[in-house]
């Protein structure tokens, strides 16, 4: 294993001093491990904080900011942030107006992010949450009851970030979040396994003429393994299970194609190139796309699609202004 670190133990918790002192936008809990803006929200407006296990950057602290988050957790490596670190975040950002827990469906996840809104509840914060469960490739895995929750988790951020930054109340804010988790699915793929610090070595081993089909975004198993071809029948292979799981034609859509942390840029783009000429082919009008590492598995090469039907309301909230690390327009 070679990695840019100190020590096993202390990846997390270095990463975040490194992230306080690159990004004058945000500070660092660094007792909670919470990501919070420099600069809090408006009291009045509703809050929104997210979370997960580390390894997925920029997601979810590259995108405390302006338009985005008000607050991320960072739990240990791919394991779900603590109720109480859950609970510290959503009292300090809570303005009066309510706060929106963003989750994951991962059951640590779902079950953690549970017990703080009922713990933030006896303390008068008023609390709703949204779980996204958008990954067409498996309906249920090794840690969760239902659809893992991925790439949408970066699109409906940014989405009901530009709602809670307009003055939209509680209500409002968690019709858009829910209309975004109703018309968003994701399916991924790997190259490579990604390799867990603490663990010294790959997740999972796949040789090197294979891919996995429809991993998730921890290295749990996809639908199927198979010889690596092309990027013309991988594109195929990701984007007619999506198509096939919901219609996204007759409505503008906004398109990701991210990366899973290993994987360069031009290979990126290249893929997107092959998504649109299916999705144009489909009569699936693109009117947004992002091209990018946004939600990553650590050092797993490999790609995964995103589609988001969308409609005015969710397109202007898209192309409102946002300032993170991760996402950055508008201003």
């Amino acid at each position: 294993m070679k990695k840019l670190i100190n020590d096993v133990d202390d990846v997390i918790t270095d990463a975040l001093k490194g992230i306080e002192a690159a990004d004058s936008n945000v500070r660092v809990d660094h007792e909670n491990r919470v990501i919070y803006r420099a600069e809090p929200k408006d009291k009045g407006k509703v809050a929104l904080i997210s979370g997960g296990g580390s390894g997925h950057e920029p997601l979810h602290g590259g995108f405390v900011g302006l338009g985005m988050l008000d607050a991320a957790c960072a739990g240990q490596m791919f394991t779900s942030p603590t109720p109480d670190q859950m609970l510290a975040a959503t009292t300090t950002v809570d303005g009066g107006a309510g706060v929106l827990h963003i989750v994951k469906n991962y059951t640590g996840d779902v079950m953690n992010f549970e017990m703080a809104a009922e713990m933030a509840a006896d303390e008068g914060v008023k609390v709703d949450t949204v779980v996204i469960a958008d990954d067409v490739a498996v309906q249920d895995s090794l840690y969760t009851a239902g659809r893992r929750g991925v790439g949408l988790t970066v699109l409906l951020e940014k989405i009901v970030g530009a709602a809670a930054e307009e003055g939209r109340d509680l209500e409002g804010v968690v019709a858009v979040a829910n209309k975004v988790n109703e018309n968003g699915r994701s399916m991924g793929m790997a190259l490579t396994s990604c390799t867990v610090p603490a663990a010294g070595k790959p997740t999972f081993d796949l040789p090197e003429d294979e891919m996995e089909m429809g991993i998730g975004i921890h290295g749990e198993p996809g639908r199927h393994r198979e010889k690596v071809t092309s990027a013309k029948d991988i594109a195929r292979q990701l984007v007619e299970p999506i198509l096939a799981d919901h219609d996204f034609t007759g409505a503008p859509c906004i398109v990701m194609v991210n990366g899973m942390g290993g994987t360069p840029l031009i290979e990126l783009y290249l893929m997107y190139g092959e998504v649109k000429a299916l999705l144009d082919e489909a009569g699936v009008e693109v009117a947004r796309n992002l091209v990018g590492n946004y939600i990553t598995s650590l050092d797993m090469a490999g790609a995964s699609v995103t589609i988001l039907k969308a409609d005015d309301d969710i397109l202007g909230l898209w192309d409102a202004p946002v300032k993170t690390a991760g996402l950055r327009w508008g201003l």
